[in-house]
């Protein structure tokens, strides 16, 4: 295992609740973090600049009480989630803020800039960064990073296209350090099974947005409910990039989710849905293949504890039932 040491005995499971754009939230990540795994949240969430810099504040001073009330829990770090990409021109005073609150865990997305890794290892932060292929992998390792996300097929939003077996094992050829796993994570069993593969974490994210705690519409946390991975549509049209997306969500928009047309990646856009009036995370709504599983919008807190749970039983079920 190669846990970082900033996560060493901070969590109740080997489990980072991935930034929901526009969803995440300080009241989510509090809920994450306070049940023992990694909440996080995208600073580009907290609008304009000088939120960001209060909900650090508050986040840091709530979670550092919680700790003192309740030391015998284990209460996990958070993490922020920047775009590394040059259409984000907020991005250097994001790390700057949070290298005033020493945010204990960064992700990056898009690209990994040294620049960002030094910083924030400046004050002993650490530097987790999304990957979708092993070029990507080795550009992030050559910048300092001291893990990498894989961000494999039936990941929610922009996921890659390798299975989960192929990536991790290419991977583990050339690297023993962090390895986060992310792709159609929707149970305790499922945490289990990203270890089984040589994974240290697992890494999820739609299973949350149909939580209390999420800032998500009632509507999108019941399509979630009600939706299988049948329902689920692979396109780059409204941001340029490659994700998972609800086809539902795309028909209320107007849009034909079998005939949608291919956008350019150099016109990336995280605001529009491709040329119609939908706001891409608003209107059209991301999620991953592992929907099925989701049956309800239980609270953070309980959902986390069935987690738990489930990720013992499977433990428990395959030392009674395979014996190798």
């Amino acid at each position: 295992m190669a846990i970082p040491s900033v996560l060493k005995g901070k969590l109740r499971l080997p489990l980072i609740g991935s930034p929901l754009f526009i969803i995440s939230t300080p009241e989510l990540v509090f809920a994450q973090c306070t049940s023992g795994i990694v909440g996080s949240f995208p600073s580009l969430n907290a609008r304009p600049l000088d939120i960001l810099d209060k909900w650090l504040t508050e986040l840091t001073q709530k979670l550092e009480a919680f700790q003192a009330e309740h030391p015998d829990r284990i209460v996990a770090p958070f993490a922020v989630n920047l775009i590394c990409h040059h259409s984000n021109n907020r991005l250097y005073d994001d790390v700057d803020l949070c290298v005033k609150h020493k945010v204990p865990v960064i992700i990056t997305s898009l690209r990994a800039p040294a620049d960002v890794v030094e910083k924030i290892h400046s004050y002993g932060g650490i530097v987790l960064h999304d990957v979708t292929n092993i070029r990507h992998a080795k550009k992030a390792i050559s910048e300092g990073v001291d893990g990498l996300i894989l961000v494999c097929a039936g990941a929610g939003g922009h996921a890659g296209t390798l299975s989960p077996f192929a990536l991790v094992s290419e991977i583990r050829e050339f690297y023993d350090g962090c390895v986060v796993l992310s792709g159609s994570m929707s149970t305790g069993s499922s945490i289990l099974s990203a270890q089984a593969l040589g994974a240290d974490l697992a890494y999820m994210g739609t299973r949350f947005i149909a939580t209390q705690e999420a800032c998500a519409n009632p509507d999108y946390k019941k399509m979630l409910v009600d939706s299988t991975a049948d329902d689920i549509v692979y396109t780059n049209l409204f941001t340029g990039i490659h994700g998972n997306y609800l086809k539902p969500s795309i028909v209320n928009s107007g849009m034909d989710p079998d005939q949608l047309k291919e956008s350019d990646k150099s016109k990336m856009n995280f605001g529009s849905g491709g040329n119609s009036d939908a706001k891409v995370w608003k209107d059209i709504w991301g999620s991953g293949q592992g929907i099925g599983s989701i049956k309800d919008s239980p609270s953070a807190s309980d959902l986390i504890n069935r987690l738990y749970d489930e990720y013992q039983q499977a433990k428990f079920s395959l030392q009674q039932n395979y014996h190798f």
